[in-house]
C-alpha cells in the first residue's frame, strides 16, 4: 500500500507540477493558491471515492466553513450571511481556478466581527449584572438562528458571561441571594480573565491558521477522515504516532501572555536533571549560549518552537520561580517519550489466580526507527513478562484507542494466531489484496479477552474483528466499536514543490477500505461486543454514523482461514452466562438507567438566569445525578500488582511509584476489568472441566 501511493505521488509530481517556488518572499496569496491546487489534485486523483466538485459541493463547503469559523453564532449576523450569499454557488469554480475570493472576503469579515465583539464585551463587564431577572439562556446552538442584528448578537454575548458567572456565583454561594459581595466580584474578575483569554487567543490565530481550516471544509466533503495538516500541525500529528519527539520534556500553557509550565514529563531532560517546576514561568529562550530573547506576549506555537529543537542540542531559559526568584536553567534536549501513549502492564490476582492486563492507548511507531519502538513489539514483550509471572489469562485494553499503524496492528494480531490472514484491503479502482500473518509463532494460546468502546476505532476494530472472527477472543465493552472502516495514508505536499521556503504541510487522504476476514466491513457498524457493558454516554453518542460525509458501508468475499480450535463451544458457554450476569447486576442497571437520563438531558437547553431558579435547577440536577452514586463509588475489589521484572525499578523512583499507585487505584474502580476478569475465570473453569471430563472418558 505504501509502494502504490509513492507511485501515485511521483506520477502527479512529474506530470503535473513541475514548477518552481523562487526562494523570495512572496505573499500568503500566492502560496494559498499553490496550496489549493496541490491539495485539489492529491484529493481528487488520491482518494479512495471521487466526488464531483460542483454546486452542491459548494453548498457544503459555504455551511462548513461558517459553521467552523463560527460554530456558537456570536460573530455573524443574518445579513453578514446573507451577503455572502453570493459565494454559495461560487466556491466550486473558485477552487477550480484557484480563485481566492471567498476565503479574502469571510476571513477579512470575520477578523473585524472579532474586534467588534471584543470592544462590546468589554463594555459589558462595565455594567451591573441582575441576578433577580427572569430570563433565560438557549443553549441549543444548532437549532437557533444567527443574530437577526448586533443588538440580539451583543445581548446573546451578555447572557453567555452573565450564565458563566452565575455558575461560579452557585457555586460558592450556599444561599438564594447574592450576599456575599467578594463572591460576585471573584465571579465577575474569573469570568473577565476566561473571555480575554478567549480574544487574546483569537487574536493569535494567523491566515494560515484559518486557510487550513478552509481547505479541510474542502477536503472534510470527501469523507470525514481526509484531512490537511499545516506544518505544524503535521509535527504534533508525527509525535502522536510515534509516541517521543525531541526537546526538553515539559508541557507548556499560555495564561496573561506568559508561557508556563503545567507537566513535566516522567523521563525527560527536566525530570531527570530536576531542573524545573510545575508553575514556573519561562521569561525568555536563547540557543546555546546565546542571550535570552523575550517570548511575553508570543504565540504559544511559536515560543514551543524556540524551546524545542534537536537532541543533544542545549536551550537557556529564563526562569522565573513561584517564589519570583529568576535565573537562567541550561538544558540538553533529548529524545522525550510520551509514555502515557505506549503500551503497559499489571498483574491482576483474583482467587489465588493471575490475570495479565495490557493497556494500548494507540498503535503507534516510530517509522525512523521502526524496529526499536512499535506497539506490536512493546505487547510482545509485555506478554512476555506477564507469562513470567504465571497468568491464566490476558486482557488486551483498546477502550479509547483511536487506531495507528496499520502494519502494527497486522503484526500485534499475528501473536496470538497461526499463520492466516489478518485484513482484506480495497484500494482505488476495486483493487484487493489480503494482508496476512506470516509468523507461525504464537505468544500468546491462552484465554484472552479483548476491551472496547464507542471511541476503539480503526486498527482497535481490525484486530477485535480478526480474533473474533478466528474465534480466538472473547470481545466485551459497549454494544459496538466507532465504525471507523477506512485506511488514510499522508502525503508530503513538499513533494510537488521545488527551490521554495514555503512549508506546504501534508494531507492525510483516505486511500483504502478495510474489511474483516469474513467478507464484512466495519465502517459505520463497528465490531459488536460478546459480552456487552453500557456505558453512560451509549445513547447521545455513535461513532462514524454521527461524523459528516461518512463512506457507505458494504461487503466483499470473505478470506479463506481456519478458526482456532482450542475453544470450539466454549465462548457461547461463557458469554452466555456472563450476559445472562450481567442482566442481574445491580452497578450494570444502574448505568442504563443513567445512561437513559443523560440522554434526556440532551433536550434541555433553556437555562434560567435567575440565582433562586438557577439554584433550584442545580438541586434538582444534583439530586438525580446522586441516584448514581452507586457507580462512582463502584471498586471492582481486584488486586493489581507490579511484575517482577519492574518491581524493584519502579519502588525506587518516587514519581513512577506515584504514578502506578494512581494508575492501579483507577483501574481499581473500573467495572469492565471486573467482568474481563470474570470472563477470563469462568473461561479457565470451563476448559479445566472438559480437561478432567475429557480425561474420565479416556480412562
Amino acid at each position: 500500500m505504501k509502494l502504490r501511493i509513492s507511485i501515485i505521488i511521483t506520477f502527479i509530481t512529474i506530470a503535473i507540477f513541475g514548477f518552481k517556488l523562487n526562494n523570495e518572499k512572496r505573499s500568503d496569496p500566492e502560496k494559498e493558491k499553490v496550496l489549493l491546487e496541490i491539495v485539489k489534485y492529491v484529493v481528487e486523483r488520491g482518494h479512495y471515492s471521487s466526488i464531483q466538485i460542483d454546486d452542491d459541493l459548494s453548498l457544503k463547503i459555504f455551511d462548513d466553513f461558517i459553521n467552523k469559523l463560527d460554530p456558537q453564532k456570536r460573530f455573524f449576523t443574518i445579513s453578514d450571511i446573507k451577503e455572502l450569499d453570493r459565494f454559495k454557488y461560487k466556491i466550486d469554480d473558485q477552487i477550480k481556478a484557484y480563485d481566492l475570493e471567498f476565503f479574502e472576503e469571510i476571513h477579512d469579515r470575520y477578523r473585524s466581527r472579532i474586534a467588534e465583539a471584543k470592544i462590546f464585551v468589554e463594555k459589558t463587564f462595565e455594567n451591573n449584572f441582575d441576578f433577580n431577572d427572569k430570563e433565560y439562556i438557549d443553549l441549543d446552538i444548532d437549532s437557533i438562528p444567527f443574530s437577526t442584528d448586533k443588538n440580539q448578537l451583543y445581548e446573546r454575548w451578555r447572557k453567555q458571561i452573565k450564565y458563566s458567572i452565575l455558575d461560579i456565583i452557585s457555586q460558592k454561594n450556599s444561599s438564594d441571594s447574592i450576599d456575599d459581595n467578594e463572591v460576585m466580584m471573584n465571579a465577575i474578575s474569573t469570568v473577565k480573565k476566561n473571555t480575554n483569554d478567549f480574544f487574546n487567543y483569537a487574536n493569535e490565530i494567523e491566515r494560515d491558521d484559518w486557510f487550513s481550516v478552509f481547505l479541510n471544509s474542502f477536503v472534510g466533503q470527501f469523507d470525514p477522515h481526509t484531512f490537511y495538516f499545516k506544518p505544524d500541525d503535521k509535527e504534533k500529528f508525527d509525535v502522536s504516532i510515534s509516541g517521543n519527539f525531541d526537546g526538553i520534556g515539559a508541557r507548556l500553557s499560555k495564561a496573561d501572555g506568559n508561557v508556563k509550565i503545567v507537566d513535566v514529563i516522567i523521563g525527560g531532560p527536566v525530570w531527570k536533571d530536576k531542573l524545573l517546576d510545575v508553575g514556573d514561568i519561562i521569561l525568555a529562550v536563547g540557543q546555546a549560549d546565546q542571550e535570552p530573547i523575550s517570548i511575553f506576549g508570543m504565540k504559544l506555537d511559536d515560543s514551543i518552537k524556540l524551546i524545542k529543537g534537536p537532541a543533544g542540542t542545549t536551550v537557556t531559559l529564563r526562569i522565573k520561580k513561584l517564589d519570583g526568584q529568576i535565573k537562567d536553567v541550561k538544558i540538553k534536549r533529548d529524545v522525550v517519550e510520551l509514555k502515557e501513549t505506549f503500551a503497559k502492564s499489571t498483574l491482576i490476582s483474583k482467587n489465588s489466580k493471575n490475570y495479565g492486563y495490557i493497556s494500548l492507548p494507540k498503535f503507534y511507531a516510530d517509522f525512523d526507527n521502526y524496529k526499536n519502538r512499535n506497539s506490536a513489539n512493546d505487547v510482545k514483550n509485555e506478554i512476555i513478562k506477564l507469562k513470567n509471572n504465571g497468568i491464566k489469562g490476558l486482557i488486551l485494553d483498546l477502550r479509547n484507542n483511536g487506531g495507528g499503524s496499520l502494519q502494527t496492528v497486522v503484526e500485534m494480531t499475528g501473536l496470538f494466531i497461526e499463520k492466516g490472514p489478518i485484513v482484506q484491503v480495497k484500494s482505488v479502482g476495486n483493487r484487493k489484496k489480503i494482508l496476512y500473518d506470516r509468523d507461525a509463532q504464537v505468544y500468546w494460546n491462552g484465554p484472552l479477552v479483548l476491551l472496547i468502546n464507542e471511541m476503539s476505532a480503526s486498527a482497535s476494530e481490525i484486530i477485535s474483528a480478526a480474533l473474533q472472527d478466528y474465534n480466538r477472543a472473547i470481545i466485551i465493552g459497549s454494544e459496538k466499536s466507532f465504525g471507523k472502516g477506512t485506511v488514510q495514508n499522508i502525503v508530503d505536499l513538499n513533494r510537488f514543490i521545488s527551490n521554495s521556503d514555503y512549508d506546504m504541510g501534508a494531507i492525510k487522504v483516505t486511500t483504502d477500505i478495510f474489511y474483516r476476514i469474513n467478507g464484512e466491513s466495519v465502517q459505520l457498524e463497528g465490531v459488536e461486543s460478546d459480552i456487552v457493558i453500557p456505558d453512560s454516554y451509549m445513547y447521545v453518542f455513535d461513532g462514524e454514523r454521527d461524523e459528516k460525509n461518512p463512506i457507505k458501508w458494504d461487503k466483499i468475499g470473505p478470506a479463506t482461514y481456519t478458526k482456532w480450535q482450542s475453544y470450539d463451544d466454549k465462548f457461547k458457554y461463557v458469554t452466555d452466562q456472563m450476559n445472562r450476569k450481567l442482566n442481574q447486576n445491580i452497578i450494570i442497571n444502574n448505568i442504563y438507567q443513567r445512561a437513559n437520563w443523560i440522554k434526556s438531558q440532551q433536550n434541555i437547553n433553556n437555562i434560567p438566569l435567575n440565582l433562586v431558579e438557577y439554584k433550584k435547577y442545580q438541586k434538582d440536577q444534583k439530586l438525580k445525578a446522586s441516584q448514581f452514586d452507586k457507580i462512582s463509588k463502584y471498586e471492582n475489589q481486584l488486586n493489581f500488582e507490579l511484575l517482577k521484572t519492574e518491581k524493584t525499578f519502579i519502588q525506587e523512583n518516587k514519581e513512577l511509584l506515584e504514578e502506578r499507585i494512581k494508575w492501579h487505584k483507577n483501574l481499581s474502580k473500573d467495572i469492565f476489568i471486573d467482568q474481563a476478569v470474570n470472563t477470563l475465570d469462568l473461561l479457565d473453569s470451563s476448559i479445566k472441566t472438559n480437561y478432567i471430563l475429557a480425561e474420565n472418558k479416556t480412562e
